[in-house]
């Protein structure tokens, strides 16, 4: 089989609005490398989108999802419920962050996530505007498109969308967005657009995803989360892409000094398999009526099996520790092409959600054409990234936490070897 041939199939059977960035396919993979059907090996700086950090078919999470699949694949937890999602439940109560009384359910989407956070938020405060910030991204239903703070592709020919949905800038100082200026705007919105009495929620992503990973400064934090008590507003923390060891902490929200009333947890949580959850406080939690929660697949029994495996697999081969040890190693190399490759505009990230923001440097604004030729160049050579940020200028770096030294070292020589052709 051809790559070239499958490439055709696809455009006759599948539709264009599903977007596909590689014209490649895959046919096997492997902790942090993936081969595709003619045979060529590449490495993986992608992972899914951030949903592999314990890696391809890591051997603890095919040996659990294996066990399970042996007893029952599916009963719906709300027909006849099942030991190992409470215990899943309790794990997540408990390692997420602060020790008040928490509870989490379960569903199988990061999108379907983020509806169920709203819902929850609107049932428990009786309101119903949300705030979200631009850059942003949230999903693709609805709901999530409401949020999220990008309009192409995501909300090109969609609408209308869900009302009661305002957006403020989030901080991005390269950009010349401050701390400042995002609290001034949001009191703005309360003076011209809705009341904070109104608001049910305030939404955000500690480290933005798709929006650039531009992580929310402590101050922005500590401010969001003194005008949310001011008014009754509940803070969510949509850690779907910050989740489970990316930032050199569980969970992006460790970071702070100033606890979220719910969060939204996906991706690397089952390591591949569909689960996503919401986990807040027990009184917010509570306050949907039985049967407003739930889905025919949430908490899907081989997916819950699954994510025991990654929460094992991260506390056994100490990821959190790993995390810090490959994005200190990925932003020194960056640093170290600064001289080589003036387009460097900016290496941030916590832990291994590493970024870096390229800008023309006569003209200092954003060059997703720079940016482009080191994706297209690390392509060729067999590294796979990923571009980000609301200027499509950024490259984001979602290896698997997994990867192992030596092929750590082979990718960044890719990467340099990239940079420096492009700038050339």
């Amino acid at each position: 089989m051809k790559n070239t041939e499958l490439q055709q199939r696809k455009d006759q059977a599948t539709p264009r609005g599903v977007g596909v960035m590689c014209q490649f396919y895959a046919e096997r993979a492997l902790n942090s490398e993936i081969w595709d059907v003619e045979g060529r090996r590449y490495i993986d700086f992608a992972a899914g989108i951030a949903v592999l950090n314990t890696g391809h078919r890591h051997p603890k999470l095919m040996a659990a999802v294996q066990a399970q699949a042996e007893k029952f694949t599916h009963t719906c937890y709300q027909v006849v419920p099942y030991a190992s999602y409470i215990e899943l439940a309790e794990k997540i109560n408990q390692l997420s962050p602060g020790s008040h009384a928490k509870k989490t359910a379960f569903f199988s989407s990061g999108a379907e996530a983020v509806e169920n956070a709203i819902k929850i938020a609107r049932a428990s405060t009786g309101r119903s505007a949300v705030i979200a910030f631009s850059g942003g991204f949230h999903g693709r239903t609805m709901m999530g498109m409401a949020l999220t703070g990008k309009v192409a592709p995501y909300k090109l020919g969609f609408g209308p969308f869900p009302g009661e949905i305002y957006h403020a800038p989030f901080p991005m100082e390269l950009h010349g967005v401050t701390t400042e200026d995002s609290l001034a705007a949001l009191q703005m919105l309360f003076k011209a657009d809705v009341d904070p009495k109104r608001v049910a929620a305030i939404i955000l992503e500690p480290v933005q995803g798709e929006g650039g990973f531009y992580m929310a400064p402590h101050n922005f934090m500590r401010a969001l989360r003194a005008i949310c008590d001011e008014h009754g507003i509940l803070l969510i923390a949509d850690e779907i892409q910050t989740g489970f060891a990316r930032t050199g902490k569980l969970f992006a929200m460790e970071h702070y000094d100033v606890l979220p009333d719910l969060m939204t947890i996906a991706k690397s949580l089952a390591g591949g398999m569909p689960l996503s959850a919401v986990c807040g406080r027990t009184d917010i939690m509570d306050a949907p009526a039985p049967g407003g929660l739930g889905g025919t697949y949430a908490g899907n029994p081989l997916a819950i099996a699954s994510a025991h495996a990654v929460l094992d697999v991260i506390a056994e081969e100490k990821l959190v520790e790993r995390a810090n040890l490959l994005g200190d190693r990925l932003k020194d190399k960056l640093n170290s092409l600064r001289e080589a490759v003036p387009q460097i505009a900016d290496v941030r990230g916590p832990g291994a959600m590493v970024a870096v923001e390229f800008m023309n440097p006569f003209s200092g604004r954003a060059d997703m054409e720079f940016t482009k030729k080191v994706q297209t160049h690390a392509l060729q050579q067999g590294l796979l990234l990923l571009t980000c940020g609301v200027y499509g200028n950024v490259v984001r770096f979602l290896f698997p936490l997994t990867i192992s030294d030596a092929l750590m070292t082979e990718a960044l020589e890719i990467l340099e070897s990239a940079m420096r052709k492009s700038a050339e």
